[in-house]
């Protein structure tokens, strides 16, 4: 092998391996696994991400949206977090929903994957949960899908039956 064609493979590789993770095609949830972490923390409405060089992750959902695994949760239109081998950290546009109050999640780890279980920080406590919960990534219905289940009064909710 000549050294122009040596020097021509490693530039195009070093093109390749320089683009964002967003225009490869590996998906979020293939993105997950590779690090660590379950497939199912994201629903299956992910329309992009972008992972930058220091681990900032940002998810792109068309629109904001509900599932549930244990309880209820609220995906906004973009979640953000530092991604490394295990964990979201500083996550920022996923709340769950405790005892009636909605909660910002903070914070998502899997410290012993030989454990089935991940930790939830949602700031007022630590929750965990069985990784079994997400396996597989979730359908997630759009957030007006609770207008549907509440009406307003003139003086307060009443839920429809």
């Amino acid at each position: 092998m000549s050294f122009f064609t040596l020097l021509l493979s490693w530039a195009f590789l070093t093109i390749l391996l320089s683009l964002p993770l967003s225009l490869s095609s590996s998906s979020i949830h293939d993105l997950l696994r590779s690090q660590g972490l379950p497939a199912g923390l994201l629903p299956k409405e992910v329309k992009s991400y972008s992972l930058s060089d220091d681990g900032f992750l940002q998810v792109f959902l068309d629109a904001p949206c509900l599932t549930k695994f244990e309880n209820r949760v609220f995906f906004d239109s973009v979640v953000r977090a530092n991604l490394s081998y295990g964990s979201l950290i500083g996550v920022e546009g996923l709340t769950q929903e405790e005892l009636f109050l909605w909660l910002p999640v903070k914070d998502i780890i899997v410290d012993d994957p030989g454990s089935g279980l991940i930790l939830f920080d949602i700031g007022v406590a630590h929750k965990q949960l069985s990784l079994s919960l997400f396996e597989d990534p979730p359908s997630c219905k759009p957030s007006g899908v609770l207008k549907n289940h509440v009406k307003r009064l003139k003086k307060g909710f009443e839920a429809q039956r």
